[in-house]
């Protein structure tokens, strides 16, 4: 099924971002502070990039030989990765990293570093996800197709009935899915619904360079592993499963607390393809805060526990993120418009499950398409 991206927003209730992003754009301007990268963020980037590599160099330089000791590396690169896409990749390819295009696609390639491909998430994230969140079949994020259902609009089919049990499971498999298969079936996807021409690359570039990168990434994994360690095929396949299942889940449960849990609205266009509020408001009514008090959690996930600031405000550094999230909050509640955060990250996930188990139920015969709120 291709992709509509002909809906329209409505034009109403515009003052309240209006107001937001006058109120924003003074707070960095009254306090003398740049909207991109600061000394933190380049200290995270280090940090987060030395997770990544450090035990890598470790393993290829024999520091040891001790299964387990080697497999707790591979486990902590999983860390590192998780940690660049949600500290390093993600600003950077939206463009929120440096006010330099150079820096921002740069950085963005750290994505590839990891084994993905940056245009595939550009398309995917940016275009598709920021724009029509919680969309059914336009923001792929809630539209799987397969055995985890996560939009009341998705179809249903018996299995459903137990995805708040496994669902877990195979929130781990993400990112391995992603550089394996999704990669490639997702170029070939956004390249006949004419995607990847409207992010003003051509499609022969990008299939060079996701090829050639992922050479790269398959090489620097499996072929110099087995090069120079005395370790079978098979060992370096555990590692390399064990990397991506840390990765992939920490990523998944970052990202799905923020949309799909209890109190969240699955806006439908009518049958003319528009949608009843206005970009900004669709954001706050799809979008969910969680664990504000935590700072080392708040630290390491790159600041995307806030979610409302970062889909209203995507090409603002996610470290200004708790400094701007009070004049979101305060100016939501003088529009009298909601704004959704859950206290703790445990208390997000446990909304999250309560909604796997909402949706693991079999639809009326013509549900109403409406949101689905606790």
């Amino acid at each position: 099924m291709s992709i509509n991206l002909n809906l329209k927003f409505s034009n109403q209730q515009k003052d309240f971002f209006v107001t937001l992003n006058q109120r924003v754009n003074a707070y960095f301007k009254n306090n003398k502070i740049e909207r991109t990268a600061n000394t933190e963020m380049v200290i995270k980037t280090i940090f987060m990039f030395s997770l990544y590599l450090i035990p890598y160099f470790l393993l290829i330089g024999g520091i040891t030989s001790n299964g387990w000791v080697m497999l707790g590396l591979c486990a902590v690169m999983g860390l590192g990765m998780a940690g660049i896409g949600l500290s390093i990749m993600h600003d950077a390819n939206h463009g929120s990293y440096s006010n330099k295009p150079w820096v921002n696609n740069l950085l963005g390639l750290s994505l590839n570093l990891v084994g993905g491909h940056d245009l595939n998430w550009k398309v995917q994230h940016n275009v598709l996800h920021h724009t029509y969140t919680n969309v059914h079949d336009v923001d792929e994020d809630i539209s799987p197709r397969g055995i985890i259902r996560m939009g009341p609009e998705s179809k249903w089919i018996p299995l459903h009935k137990y995805q708040h049990y496994y669902a877990w499971f195979f929130y781990g498999l993400m990112t391995l899915v992603w550089v394996t298969v999704k990669d490639f079936s997702r170029l070939i996807k956004y390249q006949r619904e004419g995607l990847v021409k409207k992010q003003r690359t051509s499609v022969t570039k990008e299939w060079i360079v996701m090829v050639a990168t992922k050479i790269v990434y398959f090489s620097y994994i499996f072929v110099i592993p087995m090069w120079l360690l005395p370790v079978s095929f098979g060992q370096v396949v555990i590692g390399f499963l064990v990397m991506h299942y840390i990765a992939g889940f920490i990523l998944a449960m970052i990202f799905q607390p923020a949309h799909v849990v209890e109190g969240t609205e699955y806006p439908m266009p009518d049958e003319q393809g528009n949608l009843e509020n206005t970009w900004a408001i669709h954001q706050l009514r799809t979008t969910t805060n969680f664990g504000h008090r935590e700072k080392i959690f708040s630290w390491y996930v790159g600041g995307l526990n806030y979610q409302v600031e970062h889909h209203l405000f995507p090409n603002i550094c996610h470290v200004h993120y708790r400094d701007i999230a009070k004049i979101v909050e305060q100016t939501a509640k003088e529009f009298n418009l909601p704004y959704k955060s859950k206290e703790t990250f445990f208390e997000a996930v446990a909304a999250h499950a309560r909604m796997l188990k909402i949706l693991a139920q079999k639809p009326a015969p013509k549900m109403a398409r409406v949101a689905v709120a606790a």
